[in-house]
């Protein structure tokens, strides 16, 4: 009898390996794509310095606060200088930013962001000087300084110029040393949230029931549309990197509400998976009017005594399509797609097909407009 029970334990874990490593979806994504775990998050540190070494582009003399910061940093060195007298041409003030990952600690390295705020016009060739990065709480956690390093150029003429990307913008790859850690454990944690990046019970109700799957009991909870909550087993106690390491990488297939986002400004429009249109007739042309502006000359006769004059011309066309009258209905994306390239809509006619579609309720989805 106690061998057949060990068989059927036994069979039951073979059996839910087997369920854990069967081939996925196509579309299925690992939970760590979809969503964060609390208490792994960035940290925003920002500073203000000066940039030096520039061959003539940094800020011009009517930025007061770029020679205000260089007097008061030649004064801590020991120089005395006087303002009206100074030309900062090659200098330019920055903002310097960073991110900060929770578990940074003192001595690491991390890339800054080096952005101008006066009217420097490139930072190519430049320097920044040792910059202290606060955070949020007006702690200093790390010190920027370094070469930076530009995307583009910008070269300049007597009578032309050339420019590449912007020159005003530029990185420090590793050129900040974190000087204090975040106080956080992340090992000394009860329970840890799974935050969803996108809003929708059914994924997340997933996440949840494949996480208990996964640890074999009743750990993970669904609290609402984004959260998850995760009670951490006796057993990895003050040891969760093994715990993690082996949830992340989970695989789910995320759902989502039907969506269409039209962005009006480049004529993209996107349609997601679930999009579907109902029966309906679409009649779509285009009004072209084109007016053109001239000026004829009215030339006298000789001997007249008649005066040269100007008269205006105006020329208008207008050009409008024939187009009859199209039945479309998509059960699925690709019909729908068919259905709209049958009556040879562009980019700009899909936004105002969909808009009316929309208003006539026959596009079963979120028609969003950014």
């Amino acid at each position: 009898m106690r061998r057949t029970i060990d068989l059927c334990k036994f069979t039951m874990v073979v059996f839910s390996l087997l369920l854990l490593a069967w081939p996925s979806p196509s579309e299925a994504v690992r939970i760590k794509d979809i969503a964060s775990f609390s208490g792994v998050r960035d940290n925003q540190l920002v500073g203000y310095g000066l940039v030096v070494g520039l061959s003539g582009t940094g800020d011009k003399k009517d930025s007061v606060f770029t020679m205000r910061s260089m007097v008061n940093m030649l004064e801590k060195m020991g120089v005395s200088v006087d303002m009206r007298q100074m030309k900062p041409k090659n200098v330019a003030s920055v903002m310097v930013t960073a991110k900060m990952p929770v578990s940074a600690k003192p001595g690491s390295q991390l890339d800054v962001t080096i952005s101008s705020i006066g009217d420097a016009t490139s930072l190519q060739g430049g320097v920044l000087l040792q910059t202290p990065l606060t955070g949020i709480d007006g702690k200093i956690y790390g010190m920027a300084q370094g070469p930076i390093t530009l995307g583009g150029y910008s070269v300049e003429g007597e009578a032309a110029s050339a420019t590449k990307n912007f020159v005003t913008v530029g990185r420090i790859p590793g050129g900040a040393i974190v000087e204090r850690g975040i106080p956080f454990d992340f090992n000394n944690q009860d329970k840890i949230s799974l935050n969803m990046f996108v809003a929708d019970f059914s994924t997340t109700m997933q996440v949840a029931e494949r996480l208990n799957t996964a640890m074999g009991g009743q750990f993970a909870r669904a609290v609402d549309a984004t959260t998850v909550d995760l009670s951490i087993p006796p057993e990895y106690r003050n040891n969760l990197v093994p715990l993690m390491a082996s949830l992340e990488n989970i695989e789910i297939t995320p759902d989502s509400p039907a969506k269409v986002v039209v962005d009006e400004k480049t004529g993209t429009v996107v349609l997601g998976r679930d999009v579907r249109i109902s029966r309906v007739a679409v009649a779509h042309g285009n009004l072209q009017v084109m007016v053109q502006e001239g000026m004829d000359v009215s030339q006298p006769n000789p001997f007249s005594m008649g005066q040269t004059v100007a008269t205006p011309t105006t020329d208008i066309n207008i050009q409008e399509d024939n187009q009859r009258l199209s039945i479309i209905e998509g059960a699925t994306l690709q019909e729908l797609v068919d259905g709209l390239n049958a009556i040879g809509a562009t980019p700009r006619d899909l936004i105002s097909i969909l808009r009316s579609m929309k208003a006539a309720g026959a596009l079963h989805a979120d028609l969003e407009v950014i």
